[in-house]
């Protein structure tokens, strides 16, 4: 319980800044849960989303690697499909498939011929994580705070690394968000 309040408060903090913006509102842990993963998938605010991030890239540009072991754009996005559909798979109750344990296999199964459906999905779960952010009990909502919000700062952080991929191949427009 102290861990859900300390993440409420940090959210709420951070969250206050983001209000001098916004008209006032008492936030609440849903309203809080949801920004964060609107932030990371298609409400551009202070960073750059995933659907902005991988945007207009050809299945080229998607596979594309810098020569230096760093993860390509596709890469990325596959990591970020896999692990998010597994975590909301987890908060359904849904039974996921057997993990090897090997996070290196959430990175080298992509397939740049299924970039497209990549960036589909990408969009399509976190879309399902706003649809089950915003309709799960207040009871599941507090047991999964902590999870919820660690997903979307993993979505940041991967997101971050699409942008310097991108801006590594040239392939980055800093009228998106980032110069």
């Amino acid at each position: 319980m102290k861990v859900i309040i300390l993440c409420t408060a940090a959210a709420m903090l951070a969250c206050s800044a983001y209000a001098q913006d916004t008209p006032a509102q008492k936030p609440t842990l849903r309203s809080i849960l949801l920004q964060q993963m609107k932030e990371t998938h298609n409400n551009k605010q202070w960073f750059v989303p995933a659907n902005v991030a991988v945007a207009g890239l050809t299945p080229e540009q998607a596979n594309w690697r810098d020569g230096k072991g760093n993860h390509s754009i596709g890469q990325l996005a596959y990591h970020l499909v896999y692990w998010d559909t597994r975590s909301l798979e987890k908060f359904k109750g849904v039974p996921s498939p057997k993990f090897s344990g090997n996070n290196d296999e959430t990175f080298d199964n992509f397939d740049s011929r299924k970039w497209n459906d990549t960036v589909h999905q990408l969009d399509e779960v976190l879309t399902e994580w706003e649809k089950a952010i915003e309709t799960a009990d207040d009871q599941k909502l507090e047991q999964w705070a902590p999870t919820i919000e660690k997903i979307s700062t993993h979505n940041a952080y991967h997101i971050g690394q699409i942008i310097y991929v991108r801006k590594e191949q040239g392939s980055w427009n800093p009228e998106n968000g980032v110069k």
